[in-house]
Parts: C-alpha cells; sequence; structure tokens
C-alpha cells in the first residue's frame, strides 16, 4: 500500500493558537512524545523569529534521532541562514520555505509582481538547496492562487531543487473537490526527473480540514500536515490523529498506511492538551471524552450484545485503557520510574527525584495515584521547570459583609519572595487579586475551569485560566495541578501571569 508521510507542526503552527506558550522544555518533551507516535517530520520552529524559537528548534535537532526535523523560513537568505544554524545538528535535518502566490497577498501584503515572486522563489530555493538535502516549498495560500501562476511557481520550485511541494489552504477556504482536484492538476503538470512529494495543509475555518486533506491523499499527496487535536491560529488545522485513524479504520478505501503508532495517539494528545493548556473538547473525534460514551439506551444495547454496532474504533487502538494499575504511598523509586517510561516520558535523573517527591507528597493525600495523575504530575513539573516565578504560598480568611481576604508568597527563581493581600467577592477572587499584585497587572480574566482529572473524592484538580493583558490584548494560558483546588486556581494564575509578564518585558 501507499505509504502517507506525517508532518506535524503543533510546535509551529500550533504554538500561533491564541495563549499556547511553549518552552523550551516542553517542546522537547512533546517532540519526543511525537516520536514516539511516529511522526515522520516535526516543523520544530521558526528559528529567525526570536531567540526562543532558535534554541528550541536546535534543542529538538539534537534530540530527535528517528524523525527528520524542519525548520520554516520565508524566502529570504537570513531565514534561511538562520534555520541553517538552527537544525546543523539533526540527523535529519529539513528546511521549509514558503511565499505567498495569491493575488491578494502579492498585491496587499508582500507589494510584489508575479515576475518578482518568481524570481525570489528560484533565487532563495536554490540558495535552500546549497544548504539542505531536504527543501520543501509552500505557495501560501495556494488554494486562491490563479492555477497556472500556481504551477509555474511550483514548477519554479522544483527547478531551483525543492523536492516537497506543500499546497498550504491558508485560511480554510477550500472544500475537498477543489483541494482534490488541485492536487491532481499539479502532479500532472509538473515536470521533474525525481520524485516529488506533495503535501496538504489544511486550515479548518469552515470545518473542512481533515476532509481536504484526505481529499488531498485521493488525488496523489503522500504526505499530510497538521497539529495534534487540531491547534492552530483562528479554527485550527487538520487533526493529524483523525487522518491517522481515518487512513487505518478505512483502508479498504484509501488503500494507504503510515507509521503512525495509533495506541501512543491518546497519551501524545493529552500531552499537548496540557502543555498548551487547550483543553480537548469532549465531542471531539477520535480522543474527546464522549468518542467512546453511549447513552442513548438502544445504543447501550447495541454495545453490549456486540461492540462494533456502534463502535468503529475501540479505545484500545488510541491508547485509552478501561484499567490502569494505581500506584500508592508505599510504592518504590523503581515501581515510580517504570509507570514513567510505560507512559512513554523520557526525564532525566534531576527531574526523576523532583517528580519521585511529588508524588510521594500526593500519595499521602490520596490512595491511589493512578495514570491520569501521574501524567498531569509530569506535565506540571514539565510546564514549570523553567518558569520564573513559582507559588510559595496562600492563605485565606473571611472579612466582613461576604467578602473573602487572601495573602499570597510568590517567589522568582532569583530567591526573591514578593507578598501580597487583596480582598474578593469569593476566595479565587481574592487570591487572583492578590496575584495582581504582586504582579502590577490588571489583566482581564478570560476563560477560567475546573476539572477534576479522576473520580472520587480525593481526585486531583486541573485548573486552566486564560488572562489577557490590558494593553496589548495578548493571552496567555495557564494550569495548575494540586490537590487542593484553591492552590490549583492559584498556581495556573502565577502561571499565566509569569508569562504575560516576560511577554511585556518587565
Amino acid at each position: 500500500m501507499r505509504q502517507i508521510q506525517f508532518f506535524d507542526t503543533s510546535l509551529r503552527d500550533g504554538e500561533q493558537t491564541p495563549g499556547v506558550n511553549f518552552n523550551t522544555k516542553e517542546k522537547v518533551q512533546i517532540a519526543l512524545q511525537l516520536e514516539k507516535w511516529g511522526i515522520n517530520t516535526i516543523e520544530a520552529g521558526f528559528p529567525i523569529t526570536s531567540q526562543g524559537d532558535f534554541e528550541a528548534v536546535q534543542a529538538i535537532a539534537k534530540a530527535a534521532t528517528t524523525m527528520t526535523v524542519a525548520g520554516l523560513a520565508r524566502c529570504q537568505k537570513k531565514d534561511i541562514d538562520r534555520a541553517y544554524e538552527a537544525l546543523k545538528e539533526a540527523k535529519f535535518p529539513q528546511i521549509h520555505v514558503f511565499l505567498a502566490t495569491s493575488n491578494i497577498h502579492m498585491r496587499d501584503k508582500l507589494k510584489m509582481t508575479k515576475e518578482e515572486v518568481i524570481a525570489s522563489i528560484k533565487e532563495h530555493v536554490s540558495h535552500a538547496r546549497s544548504l539542505f538535502e531536504k527543501v520543501q516549498f509552500s505557495p501560501e495560500d495556494a488554494t486562491r492562487s490563479d492555477r497556472d501562476f500556481l504551477l509555474e511557481a511550483v514548477q519554479t520550485a522544483i527547478d531551483a531543487g525543492a523536492t516537497i511541494i506543500n499546497v498550504p489552504d491558508t485560511v480554510g477556504y477550500s472544500n475537498p473537490k477543489e483541494y482534490g482536484e488541485l492536487f491532481a492538476f499539479l502532479i500532472s503538470n509538473i515536470k521533474s526527473d525525481q520524485e516529488i512529494i506533495f503535501s496538504s495543509h489544511c486550515h479548518d475555518d469552515l470545518g473542512m480540514a481533515t476532509a481536504n486533506a484526505l481529499a488531498a491523499i485521493e488525488n496523489g499527496a503522500n504526505r499530510v500536515e497538521g497539529t495534534v487535536n487540531g491547534i492552530g491560529e483562528r479554527a485550527g488545522n487538520t487533526a493529524l490523529e483523525e487522518v491517522a485513524i481515518a487512513l487505518h479504520i478505512r483502508k479498504d478505501h484509501y488503500q494507504c498506511e503510515s507509521s503512525i503508532v495509533l495506541n501512543e495517539t491518546k497519551r501524545t494528545s493529552d500531552l499537548v492538551s496540557r502543555l498548551s493548556g487547550m483543553a480537548v473538547p469532549r465531542n471531539k473525534a477520535v480522543i474527546g471524552g464522549n468518542a467512546y460514551a453511549h447513552e442513548s439506551g438502544i445504543h447501550q444495547d447495541g454495545v453490549l450484545k456486540n461492540p462494533e454496532t456502534y463502535e468503529i474504533i475501540t479505545p484500545q487502538l488510541v491508547g485509552v485503557h478501561n484499567n490502569a494499575l494505581p500506584l500508592g504511598k508505599l510504592s518504590g523509586r523503581h515501581a515510580f520510574t517504570t509507570k514513567l517510561a510505560e507512559l512513554g516520558y523520557t526525564v532525566t535523573e534531576e527531574e526523576t527525584n523532583a517528580l519521585f517527591k511529588r508524588f510521594k507528597d500526593l500519595a499521602d493525600k490520596k490512595k491511589q495515584v493512578t495514570d491520569e495523575d501521574l501524567l498531569a504530575l509530569v506535565a506540571d513539573q514539565v510546564r514549570s521547570g523553567d518558569e520564573a516565578y513559582h507559588l510559595e504560598a496562600v492563605q485565606l480568611q473571611y472579612v466582613s459583609n461576604g467578602h473573602q481576604g487572601a495573602i499570597v508568597s510568590i517567589k522568582d527563581t532569583e530567591g526573591q519572595e514578593k507578598v501580597a493581600s487583596a480582598v474578593g467577592s469569593g476566595s479565587i477572587q481574592a487570591i487572583y487579586n492578590s496575584i495582581d499584585h504582586v504582579f502590577d497587572q490588571h489583566p482581564t480574566l478570560t476563560h477560567f475551569k475546573i476539572v477534576a482529572l479522576t473520580s472520587g473524592e480525593d481526585a486531583q484538580a486541573e485548573v486552566r485560566v486564560t488572562i489577557e493583558d490590558e494593553a496589548t490584548k495578548e493571552q496567555v494560558n495557564g494550569i495548575g495541578v494540586d490537590f487542593d483546588v484553591l492552590q490549583a486556581c492559584a498556581k495556573a494564575y502565577v502561571q499565566a501571569s509569569g508569562i504575560l509578564k516576560a511577554k511585556r518585558g518587565a
């Protein structure tokens, strides 16, 4: 069967989701899990945009052992050279060069003529090819480009040395019929002495990203680009887990295979969800909480008699296990590290020491520590490891007229501690007002959610918040996990506030 390559851009396009900010340690952890999941190529970032992005791409390039590591670059030599510096230690490096080809982009954004665009593609793809064996070119906004000009741009890139052509539906404008026909048109008309891989890159503005990606595959695309959980700017990108499962379940139709390890799907989804702060909707296809739930009496009866009556995907296929062997307070370090390895985490000795201490503290409060608890614990540790601010203590007290008072203590990486107090109409508002005093900020809380990670009265609480900067209107996410709900609320808000402060450069 035809082999479909999977190109993940969760760390580049996915990070363009409002509020999503991965640090380098988080990006490496996600990259290592994507490698276990079977991703062929990871777009690790856009090295020219910042020193942080450069360092993250560099770190992933060093860490990856089996998958290709790609960096994004505009058709500018400084971008391409910067990508080369970030990727030169990668075992399998690739560069992804792009330039818009639609009339609206060329006229209003680039201020370039068609002739200038063609000349730029030729010059910069040639330069990229002199540094990289694998060069991918993307004609941005391809689906709104003139077809004949698009073909000319693609042919120019191929002649200049590109062997991978990505056809992006940048604004989610296309539909499966049109998008499939576009691939068929390009593939049948390009001229090349070597094999050219065509790739899809779809956005979900009209809710057709997965359908469009599958239509591209039906019409000759051998690579699909997307993100885990479909994260990305605006309505997001193609959800890679949906494409992977569709190719597997409907192998009879697509006649294609992939290298995706399907039972690593849920673990990959959970990790990206926790570190991005983007909760997976319960009705999300393939990995949502309701994907394997049946409430209708007719459905329940059918599933009890034969699961295949209403389940085309078994929970086990994507790594959802009905039962997990939990750990307890008597569990030793060996059992703990073995369980971490089973869950797919790669941690250093120093990180293991810190995690084991937190595990023991949690085990003293809970009867059993489940896989869900451990996944949250590790994600929280990875996310908080590089943070500049840490919550030290929270104290609450009742104030007259039904108000609550809170005192918070927050310490930075240099050991300096700041304490502030405030009142609010409730405990959480009082805590958040106190944290605002510490950070000298007045953000808007745009999203607040509390979930129990497991069932029972001893469940850990996971709190997700999104706050918006008063001046810039930039949004950031924060996540807090703790046995105590109010402590988790405070952790999430401190994390978000620290990221916002760093972005202000304060």
